[in-house]
């Protein structure tokens, strides 16, 4: 049983990995990485957030996520403006909003490769089950 839950792991990982790899690729046409991206997405879908909400939604530490902001500012892709107290809010720019839209046609189009052998009902069931297995560690966690 544990060699199965190693050979689950690592199948999960490589598959994280071959998308990450092809997204990364993909998105140097829109100027941009996918950690880049990913920050705009993750802005985008809560504007006016602090570091620390971005660098848990984009799976960076709160110094990682800082240094990217600094840099998507410097890029002109993010506004970041002083919030309530010491908090710093981030905000798309224009030419933000645009990357993002180029980022988002990008990942269709990988996403729709990596998952072109699965059914839509497969890729369902993929959801799913990897949903359930992120609710069991959050579970677990809140412990």
């Amino acid at each position: 049983m544990p060699d199965e839950l190693q050979v689950l792991g690592r199948a999960v990982k490589q598959a994280q990995y071959r998308q990450h790899r092809a997204l990364d690729s993909r998105l140097a046409a829109a100027g941009t990485t996918l950690a880049q991206w990913d920050a705009l997405r993750a802005i985008s879908r809560a504007p006016g957030a602090p570091a620390r909400a971005l660098a848990t939604a984009t799976f960076q530490s709160e110094q990682a996520f800082g240094t990217l902001a600094g840099r998507l500012t410097a890029l002109g892709l993010i506004d970041r403006r002083p919030g309530h107290g010491r908090r710093i809010e981030h905000y798309l720019t224009p030419s933000g909003e645009a990357v993002l839209s180029a980022g988002h046609r990008i990942a269709d189009e990988v996403l729709a490769a990596c998952y072109s052998h699965l059914s839509p009902a497969d890729r369902a069931t993929l959801l799913d089950l990897l949903q359930r297995v992120d609710d069991g560690a959050d579970a677990s966690a809140d412990r």
